[in-house]
Parts: C-alpha cells; sequence; structure tokens
C-alpha cells in the first residue's frame, strides 16, 4: 500500500509539474522574443539610414516646462513651446560654434524655406566646423559659392543663412534634390564620398 501511495503521488507529482512546464514556457519565450525585437529595433534607429529624406518640419515637436506660481505651492502651470531652437542651440553650444545665438534664426529660415530645420547646422558642422574654420571675415560656415577665386562672403550670419536657407529651396529641393546623398551629388566636390554621410550622422545627432 505504502509503495501504491508512492506511486500515485510521484504521478500527480509529474502532471503537476508538466502543466506548469507548459504553462509558463510559452510566456517566457513571448516575453524573451518581445524584449530583442525592442533591442534590435533601438540598434537600427541609431545607425546611418541612406534614404534621410529632406521634408518639410513639422512644428508640433514640443518641450513642456512646469512653472510655479507666485506663492509656493504644488501645482504648476504647464506651458509649451518648440523645442527646435534649443535642440539648435544646445548642439552649437557643445561645441562652443558662434553661430549658437542664431539658433532661433536657424530654424525660422528652415520653416520658411520648408527645409528639415537640423540640415544647415549639419552642413555647417560638415564644411566648417560649425564655423570655426572658415576664411576671415567670411560668415560662411557652409562652402557656399566657392570659386576658383575664393568663397563667397557675406556681411553677417543672418544673411549667410537666409542665402544659404534660400539657396537650399530654390536649387536643390525644388529641382528635385530631396535626399542628403542627392544634395551631396550637386553640392559636394565631385571627389568627396563621405559628404552624405557625415551631414546624416550630425542630423541624427540633433534629435
Amino acid at each position: 500500500m505504502q509503495n501504491s501511495s508512492n506511486e500515485t503521488g510521484s504521478f500527480w507529482k509529474k502532471i503537476v509539474l508538466t502543466l506548469v512546464f507548459f504553462t509558463f514556457t510559452p510566456v517566457t519565450l513571448f516575453a524573451s522574443v518581445l524584449a530583442l525585437t525592442a533591442i534590435y529595433d533601438s540598434e537600427i534607429d541609431t545607425k546611418y539610414t541612406h534614404t534621410n529624406l529632406i521634408e518639410v518640419p513639422k512644428p508640433g515637436i514640443q518641450v513642456y516646462a512646469s512653472l510655479p506660481d507666485t506663492l509656493p505651492s504644488i501645482s504648476g502651470e504647464v506651458t509649451a513651446e518648440d523645442a527646435r531652437s534649443e535642440i539648435i542651440r544646445e548642439y552649437l553650444d557643445a561645441y562652443n560654434s558662434p553661430l549658437m545665438s542664431y539658433a532661433d534664426f536657424i530654424v525660422q529660415t528652415a520653416d520658411k524655406y520648408g527645409l528639415d530645420f537640423r540640415l544647415l547646422t549639419a552642413i555647417a558642422q560638415k564644411e566648417s566646423g560649425l564655423c570655426r574654420v572658415i576664411p576671415e571675415g567670411s560668415n560662411n560656415c557652409w562652402g557656399w559659392g566657392i570659386h576658383s577665386e575664393g568663397t563667397l562672403g557675406f556681411d553677417s550670419y543672418e544673411e549667410a543663412i537666409e542665402t544659404v536657407s534660400k539657396g537650399l529651396k530654390e536649387n536643390y529641393i525644388d529641382l528635385g534634390y530631396v535626399s542628403v546623398e542627392e544634395i551631396m551629388a550637386k553640392y559636394a566636390h565631385p571627389s568627396s564620398t563621405t559628404w552624405a554621410e557625415g551631414v546624416s550622422f550630425y542630423m541624427n545627432q540633433m534629435r
């Protein structure tokens, strides 16, 4: 009788363990697949993509700040403002660029001509290290108007930002050069093979 009882208990123990195994194993496998998928998607997002289109930017990027009341309180007023200027400003500040105080103007001019708000800054980074290496007094951080007699000069950074943005719109975007790779074919030196990759990389840093 004792052996029979032990065998019965062992049988039910095996049944319970089998049920537990088939119940939790699919759940564990499903969770693992989800985690791996999330990691894979994250890695793809950070890689350089060769189809970084220059599209009209959507001004819906928002940053929220909680402003305290006059008297100490746990409540506050929530305001929203366009975060793009701050993204550009912080990027320029990180490289100690003389363009930092023009962040608002860069974004406003990009909106005016329907450019991605990061494009002008990314080109300036590629062409001149954000204005750190340019002909003295030229205010030309974009290598714009380079010819055999030298580089085009501007009276101010504002004039340069306006001229280059307008030129990108009229001489590139409107003519069908709508990706960084297509712009490179006309903008960069004919022997350049890394211009588009560099500009796209810098644009992806401003997110």
